[in-house]
């Protein structure tokens, strides 16, 4: 079983910055792929980015390319998501996912694939 801790979230302006952490815990924390996915009340759950554990390949949704940075530290079992550039439309719960499956990681948006999941953390980004 995987353990995730999602830490960062906040209030912020349009415009500005955040930086999510994510840690991973428990009996076996190997997993290849690590995502952000967010949901805004009303809204589904939906993917942001992801990378792979291994080689650090990583994909974006196409609303927080050049604006968002996904990256790991496999040795402290830590992932990240640098928010630049923050508006309003990114207001959500954020929540870390961890899954073991492979494949290309452009076929690895559903939220149906990750089966280990953390609480969230809410970001909001005032106008």
């Amino acid at each position: 079983q995987v353990q995730l801790v999602e830490s960062g979230g906040g209030l912020v302006q349009a415009g500005g910055s955040l930086r999510l952490s994510c840690g991973a815990s428990g009996r076996s924390v190997s997993t290849s792929i690590m995502a952000w996915f967010r949901q805004a009340p009303g809204n589904e759950r939906e993917f942001v980015a992801s990378i792979r554990t291994s080689d650090s390949s990583t994909n974006y949704a196409d609303s927080v390319k050049g604006r968002f940075t996904i990256s790991r530290d496999n040795a402290k079992n830590m992932v990240y998501l640098q928010m630049n550039s923050l508006k309003p439309e990114d207001t959500a719960v954020y929540y870390c996912a961890a899954s073991r499956a492979v494949g290309s990681l452009v076929f690895m948006t559903g939220a149906g694939i990750y089966p280990y999941w953390g609480q969230g953390t809410q970001v909001t980004v005032s106008s």
